[in-house]
């Protein structure tokens, strides 16, 4: 063996040895030269890549075409004798793909130019870069953009409309009650609910649009370059729709519905805060509308905003004084077949300092929202248990007075042991005192519910279902919690006729409930002409502005003179 012989496999045996792929291409990009490593990574050999008249070009193995013009482009830049350090993916035919880190250098020579590569594997850094790259911009339980990713999409949209002179439409979407449903039935259902949540809304929009969560149960719609302005009505009646299907989730079946909010650029704002804002403000209105609706922003809700924050700091105050605040106020509930009065129901009025007599529809959602509930219904159950023990005393020894029970003061107490606990210290029963709830709490109750339900009728109080007829109504419901009452919504008594759509239903409904040894309550009378069709169709008790309005104490004792 020559001297040059032994060196050049000395260089050869260092060249394979090495840890980083080694390769040598022509100014044709192609190859001379690839260690044993390299050669690995593209599954082939040496001679496949280098037999003369044949030599195969790097390109050949590059994952795609992008990559493939990224490199030709860092080449040209080589062949200039300037080195370059790049990354690529290679992807060969039945190999494994790979990123790689590239760097390349010109070296002259008697034979003419060549290209000298050094290649390092990074793949493991590339997929460490993307999985932190993905956690940093999208949400880990629905796939869906995060905040973050959002901000960006939300500024994207607002240039590429601007330049293209087209409007774009941002909606905030809140699930609604969705607080009530992970707090009864755990956050596993709650997590597996927005996931659904997360690909209903995908299905309703356009691919080009994004959807992305915000946090929670708050999740936002970007529709960008708005040609026909008339889609976004049509999208969020989808959603709407698509929101309020039930949701089967194992042996489950939940009900929700979806409040939205939505503004336009630039009619409403052309800054990325304020859209954000103008929508948030509408999604509020949406709710305080009634829920599962959608509102469009108006400049009048700024200030509406601004009051209900105002408010909202104002009924804070009031928790310090709430005796001098708050006061109840009483509407008798009459028996139809006799005309007595033994029961009343508990309505909460607050005595604004400067505003007057606000309108509970005006701040018992507030109180829900930030929690202040749970400290007025426990003012409102005690002044009622006062006041019902007053009433057994100079009215009827088994006088009733119902109260109204908020879901989240049911989700949100561990029990209500300090009630039962204060009827025993004004030496009172439970049935005194009527707890009225909501269809909605019913609709998705887990074992918290059922157990304080319970609890309540372990106590000897009776449990009415408000507004009943309004909602997802089921007898099942009435026999599975063992509803005591239930009160028929006023939407059916305000038309009530004989042979009318609505005298049907009534009368289904009570004939139902006694079936099922419950009494029939009808809110809403106004007329003794729906006095008499309910008192005829078997109805118990009825309630309404026939009667009386809700009155404080002392107008209840002028009209009975006690």
């Amino acid at each position: 063996m020559t001297d040059s012989e032994f060196y050049l496999s000395l260089l050869r045996a260092y060249i394979d040895s090495a840890n980083d792929g080694i390769f040598v291409l022509c100014d044709e990009m192609k190859f001379h030269v690839a260690n044993s490593l390299f050669q690995s990574w593209l599954s082939v050999s040496e001679d496949s890549l280098t037999e003369h008249g044949c030599r195969r070009p790097i390109t050949d193995f590059i994952g795609n075409e992008k990559n493939r013009q990224l490199f030709a482009q860092h080449f040209k830049t080589v062949l200039t004798g300037q080195p370059v350090r790049f990354e690529c993916f290679i992807h060969p035919a039945g190999s494994v793909a790979r990123w790689v880190e590239i760097g390349l250098s010109k070296v002259k020579l008697d034979a003419g130019d060549m290209f000298i590569g050094v290649a390092r594997d990074i793949t493991e850094k590339k997929k460490t870069e993307e999985l932190i790259w993905q956690q940093a911009n999208f949400d880990l339980l629905t796939g869906l953009p995060n905040r973050h990713m959002f901000q960006d999409r939300l500024k994207q949209e607002i240039k590429k409309a601007h330049h293209a002179s087209l409007p774009l439409a941002l909606m905030i979407l809140d699930l609604d009650r969705f607080k009530e449903v992970n707090d009864t039935l755990g956050h596993d259902i709650g997590d597996r609910l927005l996931m659904e949540a997360a690909q209903r809304l995908i299905s309703c929009v356009r691919e080009t649009d994004t959807v992305a969560r915000l946090g929670g149960d708050e999740f936002t719609v970007i529709l960008g370059e708005l040609d026909d302005i008339n889609c976004v009505e049509l999208i969020t009646l989808a959603i709407l729709q698509k929101l309020a299907e039930p949701f089967h989730l194992g042996d489950r079946i939940i009900y929700l519905s979806t409040s939205i909010g939505i503004t336009f650029y630039p009619q409403d704002a052309t800054g990325f805060d304020e859209l954000l804002k103008n929508a948030d403000q509408a999604m509020y209105a949406a709710k305080h509308d009634g829920r599962n609706r959608c509102r469009y922003f108006a400049p009048s809700m700024q200030e509406t905003m601004q009051a209900r924050m105002q408010l909202t700091n104002d009924l804070r105050s009031a928790l310090g004084t709430l005796t001098d605040s708050f006061h109840l106020e009483y509407q008798p509930v009459v028996e139809l077949a006799t005309g007595a009065i033994h029961k009343a129901e508990a309505l909460i009025r607050w005595q604004h300092p400067t505003r007057g007599v606000i309108n509970p529809a005006d701040f018992i959602p507030i109180a829900e929202e930030t929690g202040m509930i749970l400290e007025i219904g426990d003012w409102v159950f005690r002044e009622a248990a006062r006041q019902v023990a007053r009433w057994r005393i100079s009215r009827h020894a088994a006088f009733q007075i119902s109260i109204n029970i908020s879901p989240i003061q049911i989700h949100n107490t561990t029990h209500f042991n300090h009630w039962f606990d204060d009827l025993r210290q004004l030496g009172l029963p439970g049935q005194s005192i009527v707890v009225e709830i909501t269809e909605g709490l019913l609709l998705n109750a887990g074992v918290g519910v059922t157990e304080k339900l319970q609890a309540f009728h372990k106590a000897g109080m009776e449990v009415s279902l408000d507004d009943f007829g309004t909602g997802y109504s089921s007898f099942s419901y009435l026999k599975k919690f063992n509803i005591d009452n239930i009160k028929i919504d006023q939407l059916f008594v305000r038309n009530l006729a004989p042979d009318s759509d609505d005298m049907a239903l009534c009368e289904a409904m009570i004939a139902m409930a006694h079936k099922l040894g419950m009494k029939v309550i009808a809110e809403g009378v106004e007329t003794s002409a729906q006095r008499d069709l309910l008192a005829a169709a078997g109805c118990d008790y009825g309630q309404g502005y026939l009667f009386a309005r809700p009155m404080p104490v002392n107008e209840w004792d002028l009209r009975s003179g006690t």
